[in-house]
Order: C-alpha cells, then structure tokens, then sequence
C-alpha cells in the first residue's frame, strides 16, 4: 500500500507540472509586452485572475480563463439540483451522476467560449503606451483562435482536475487552484524585497504585513479544525455485536461545513461578469466594472454577501441530516436525550445551522478583511484572506487524505500478516 500511495502522489505532482507547463503556452497572435502594462499594479480583476490561473493571465496562455469556467457551471448546477428534485434525485444515482457531470462538461465549454470571446474583444481594445495595438493579427482570425485556445486550454485543465480527483491524492480541482496561488509565491516575495529595496516600502509595513498574514493562518487552522462533537449511545445488543470493532461514540460536525468552497464560488461568481465588463467599450460597463474593482468596498461587501450565501447553500447540501438520523437508527444509536428518527433529524439540523451561522461569518471575514488591510498597506501583490483559505484548507484537506491512505495501507498489511 506504500507503493500505492507513492504512486499517487507521483500521478498527482506530475500532473500539476503538466498544468504548469500549459501556464506558459501563449495564445497565437498576442503582443505580450502589451499585456504585461496590465499588471504594473497588483489590484483590478487582472491581478485577481491572475493570482487564481497562476501568472497564466499576464503570460496571456491558453489557460488564462483558468478552472474558473467548469466552477462557474459546478455553482449553476448544484442551484438547479436544489431546485428541481429530478435533477437532485439524478445526482444520487450511480448513472444520474455520470448525465450530471457530463451537463457539467457541456455548460463549461458554454462559459468558455462567451468568455473566450469577450477576452478576444478585450483584448482587440487594448493599446500599449506607445499606442501598440495587444493583438498582432486579424481581428476575425484572432477571436475564433483565442476561442479554440482557451477552449482547449480549460477542457485540458478540467480533465486534470478529474484526473487527480480519481487517480491522485485530493481534491483535483482545488489542487490546481492552490498550486496557481502557490506558484506566485516566489514573485511576490521578489517583488516585495525590490519593493523595499527601492524605498517603495517601509520595512515595518511588511512585518505587519507577514504579522496579519499569520494572524490569519493561526486562524484558519484553529477554525478548521474545530468541531461540535455530538454525543451516540448504543443499546447493548449492537454492542455485543461489534465488541470487537471501533465503534465511534460522537458524531464530528465542522464548524466551517463547506470547507474551501464558498470563497472559491464566490470568486467565480465575481470573475465571469467582471470579465465580460471590462471587454465592453461601453462607459456604463466601465464604470460598473471599476466600481467592482477588488480592493474596493463595493467588491469586499459583494464578497462578504456571497461567501455568506454559499456557505449556507453548501452545508445544506454536505450536511445531511436526514440520512445521519436513519443510519443511526439502523445502527441501533441515539444521541443522548434525544428520540431517533425524525427528532434527531431535527436536533441535528439545529446544531449544524448554529454552527454554520458561526462558520459562514468567519468565511466571509477571512475573504474580505486581511486582503482590505493588506492592500491598504501598499502590498505590491495581489495576496488576500482567500489566497490563505485556499492554501491552508488545500494543504490540511490534502494531509488528511494522505494520512488515510497510510492507515488503510497498515490495515492491509496486518491483514496479510494475520492470513
């Protein structure tokens, strides 16, 4: 099972370096000189998406749209299924969930290419400072290939994602994401020593700087790894009956339930309308889209909203009530003071809306308030609370599932042992 796990973790590295090779292949036609005056400051929606696809954007390549599209049409999808039961019910079964992700696919390349689109526009807008044109072809011909290009730039990344979901260790998706923010790791902290180098930067703002940034770690991880642990009772004949398993006595509930997911939709939700704004010439468009700027109060209360709505929306739906209380009852457990069946349901469900209460507001604070204090400071990167989120609950989810793995593996060698 060593082995097992080895491979794993050589299947999903190897393919996080394929995403960041792909990071580094150019959409045909872009004069990159032009591109890189976008990114002379850290804020605006360049430097946003640019923190997410991991320095893809100012490298304008073919994954410049990053994973962002297949997320945008994941959030569309779990809005339909808790709207209409048949598409809920098709989630549940094993062929319904095979239809599912394949909508998923098809409504993805849908966004993609009306983004794809509105890029290439963009882009066709765009002058340098000596009034250089950013596209060095044919208008026509530049948008059908930009098109393509990022079609297949993000239908390559989507299979990745899956790819390591099925075959490596983690959430494949999520992993792409953290290894983007990761990746821009290295650039930040150079441009920040030239930065202070220069004078730019006072040396004390970057010590309150690294001091919010850990602030905000030691938070995270405090929250993430708290749980309401709900006490079970077992009557004495399912005792007997598994007197020689591990039966465990309390159910776990999170306090943050929706994991990583909230910030993450929330950013997607931002990103596709901003994007589609800023390729329009149109004044009105503009202003809309500077008025959403990230940094700005405008966005940090979107966001602060957004991540509030997701985080409730997600643990509805990760937190099953009724199926804990049935599985319970099977089992012959109860919680303590408590009738099974539909009077633990809603015992349950009081507990887990208490906790998400607490759990969506700190998601939201996390996302909103280090990056406002941050940016204040001058920070000449774009790294916010939700760059930290993300990296932390990645990287914990990631441990967890590596460390599970290794207990399978000892489980399996001592029952090769015992035969």
């Amino acid at each position: 099972m060593g082995n097992a796990l080895t491979q794993k973790i050589l299947i999903t590295l190897g393919f996080l370096f394929a995403y960041r090779v792909l990071a580094y292949v150019p959409t045909p036609g872009v004069d990159l000189e032009v591109i890189k005056g976008l990114f002379d400051s850290p804020g605006g929606i360049a430097g946003m998406a640019n923190m997410f696809s991991g320095g893809a954007v100012e490298r304008m390549s073919i994954i410049s749209l990053g994973i962002m599209p297949y997320i945008t049409a994941s959030i569309v999808m779990e809005l339909l299924a808790a709207t209409f039961p048949a598409l809920g019910q098709m989630k549940k079964e094993r062929d319904g969930m095979q239809k599912y992700m394949q909508i998923i696919r098809y409504f993805t390349i849908f966004i993609t290419i009306v983004q794809a689109i509105g890029v290439s526009m963009g882009l066709q807008s765009m002058t340098g400072s000596a009034g250089q044109s950013a596209v060095m072809i044919d208008p026509m011909m530049f948008t059908i290939l930009t098109t393509f290009s990022m079609l297949a730039g993000t239908m390559l990344l989507m299979w990745i994602g899956e790819q390591i979901t099925q075959k490596g260790i983690g959430n494949g998706i999520s992993l792409i994401i953290f290894a983007g923010i990761v990746s821009g790791l290295p650039s930040a902290i150079s441009n920040t020593i030239r930065a202070v180098n220069a004078g730019e930067m006072n040396f004390l703002v970057i010590l309150g700087i690294l001091a919010i940034m850990l602030i905000t770690i030691l938070a995270i991880i405090y929250v993430e790894l708290g749980e309401r642990r709900v006490p079970i009772s077992y009557s004495r004949k399912t005792i007997m009956q598994n007197q020689t398993k591990r039966v465990m006595n309390y159910i776990p509930v999170k306090v943050n339930l929706s994991g990583v997911i909230p910030p993450i939709f929330a950013s997607a939700v931002l990103m596709f309308p901003l994007t589609m704004l800023q390729s329009s010439t149109s004044e009105f468009a503009t202003a809309v889209a500077d008025s959403l700027a990230p940094g700005g109060i405008t966005f940090n209360v979107v966001t602060f909203l957004l991540v509030m709505f997701f985080a409730f929306f997600y643990a509805s739906i990760a937190f099953n009530a009724k199926d804990i209380a049935d599985n319970l009852k099977r089992q012959g457990g109860f919680i303590p003071g408590v009738r099974p069946g539909e009077h633990t349901k809603e015992f349950l469900n009081e507990v887990a809306s208490r906790l998400t209460g607490s759990g969506a507001v700190y998601l939201a604070i996390i996302s909103t308030v280090p990056f406002m204090i941050i940016s204040g400071m001058g920070a000449s990167f774009y790294f916010g609370g939700v760059a930290v989120l993300i990296i932390v609950q990645v990287a914990l989810d990631t441990m967890r599932k590596i460390e599970a793995q290794r207990t399978m593996g000892q489980y399996d060698t001592l029952g090769n042992v015992g035969l």
